[in-house]
């Protein structure tokens, strides 16, 4: 069969899906140029991203890594020195490093502050004249996530602006590689600054926290006494400086992107749907079945580069993904597949009683944000709703996806917050 060439501007997700299904649980697609087996069944995707076969280190597992990472517009998908991109011990040592600042108990400590900002942005809409068409993805999607990790990582007011500009370029996929690679050097560039300015005047947030971490050599939390879960001492736990740039660009990046698109989607569901709307009004389910439906029919990130076979792994029906090869999460396509949802799976459906969705991925890489993401999503969109009962979208709205293949969400939000006149 030949190679699906994976639409690098995300303008029909729904066709590319359907066919991703009708090719079988795994296939081979072109992805910018990489030729990658795209994973769309979740049966076998759950299976992949937990079997220890299969690895997110290109640098060691992508034999070629060094050939095709200089001149691919994805580069830093997999070239990024971060938990992302680790497997084994160096992820398990890198991931408890970040663990601490998404626990249960940091997220309740932060839900009073979401409630605060959100209330905050709602208050601005308010303020605005009757009939102004408002963008709900650009003054409520964006902002909140971007306050929110602001507010995590000790952003400066300076740079907020500049993170949002960057980060989404990251995820613009219809940029050529000297593109990609002029956005990352100007990324690591306001990284660099947001370092410096944290070791000069270190405060109580997680930069602060990392470059101690970075600093001291001392990058253990664990009950373990001297050593980590896996035999690592502090010492050998503490992050190198590209690690540190790394972990940043990775907290920043995946900290408010696909929180963004979970607010919008959702938003867009319920004013699509407002039947749904109408049973979560009279309390039949709540605004966290709302999340989590969202999640599943529109995953904020449709496809994820890059995991890689660290030997051969026989597929079932008897395809091979040979040892290196790359393999790409398809999570939008999952979320819909019939295998798991049934032949309806692309329809939004709050009662919909199977909540068990790879939207944040699954096994040792799951997200660390996820908490921190559904606490933003169900208060943002309980807030909106509650505020705004009218709301509904501008007439002679289509929405439009984000020129993407990892992003999943839309161009803009375009609404009425006070209903049609």
């Amino acid at each position: 069969m030949d190679r699906l060439v994976l639409d690098p501007t995300g303008r029909d997700r729904d066709a590319e899906s359907a066919e991703l299904f009708r090719r079988g649980p795994a296939t081979p697609v072109d992805l910018l140029g990489v030729r990658a087996w795209a994973v769309a069944d979740p049966e076998l995707l759950e299976e992949l991203l937990k079997d220890p076969r299969v690895s997110k280190d290109g640098l060691q597992h992508w034999p070629d890594f060094a050939e095709v990472v200089p001149t691919w517009p994805l580069a830093v998908w997999v070239g990024a020195r971060n938990m992302f991109t680790a497997h084994g011990a160096e992820h398990r040592r890198l991931r408890r490093l970040v663990g601490t600042a998404f626990s249960a108990r940091q997220i309740n400590a932060m839900t009073e502050q979401v409630e605060q900002l959100t209330d905050a942005l709602l208050d601005e809409l308010a303020a605005l004249p009757p009939g102004t068409v408002v963008d709900l993805r650009e003054h409520l999607a964006y902002r909140l996530p971007i306050q929110v990790i602001a507010r995590l990582l000790g952003l400066p007011d300076t740079l907020k602006d500049s993170f949002r500009t960057t980060v989404d370029r990251v995820f613009d996929t219809t940029l050529t590689a000297e593109e990609a690679v002029a956005n990352l050097t100007t990324f690591y560039g306001m990284l660099d600054e947001l370092i410096a300015t944290k070791r000069r005047e270190p405060a109580d947030d997680m930069t602060s926290l990392l470059i101690a971490a970075r600093d001291t050599g001392d990058g253990e939390d664990t009950e373990d006494g001297e050593h980590g879960a896996d035999g690592t001492t502090g010492a050998a736990s503490a992050l190198t400086e590209e690690e540190l740039r790394d972990t940043l660009l990775l907290i920043v990046s995946a900290g408010y992107e696909t929180t963004v698109n979970l607010i919008d989607n959702g938003i867009a569901a319920l004013l699509t749907h407002p039947e749904q709307l109408a049973l979560v009004r009279s309390g039949k389910v709540g605004w966290g079945d709302v999340v989590e439906e969202a999640l599943r029919r529109d995953a904020p990130v449709a496809h994820l580069p890059l995991r890689f076979a660290v030997e051969d792994i026989e597929l079932p029906g008897g395809a091979t993904i040979p040892r290196g090869e790359p393999i790409l999460a398809s999570y939008a396509a999952a979320g819909r597949h019939p295998v798991r949802y049934g032949e309806d799976g692309g329809v939004f459906d709050v009662t919909r009683p199977v909540k068990d969705h790879l939207a944040f991925g699954h096994g040792p890489h799951f997200c660390l944000g996820a908490p921190l993401a559904r606490l933003e999503g169900a208060t943002a969109l309980r807030a909106l709703f509650d505020r705004f009962p009218d709301v509904t979208l501008a007439p002679g709205t289509e929405l439009s996806p984000v020129e993407s293949l990892i992003s999943n969400g839309h161009r803009t939000l375009p609404v009425l917050l006070h209903g049609a006149p």
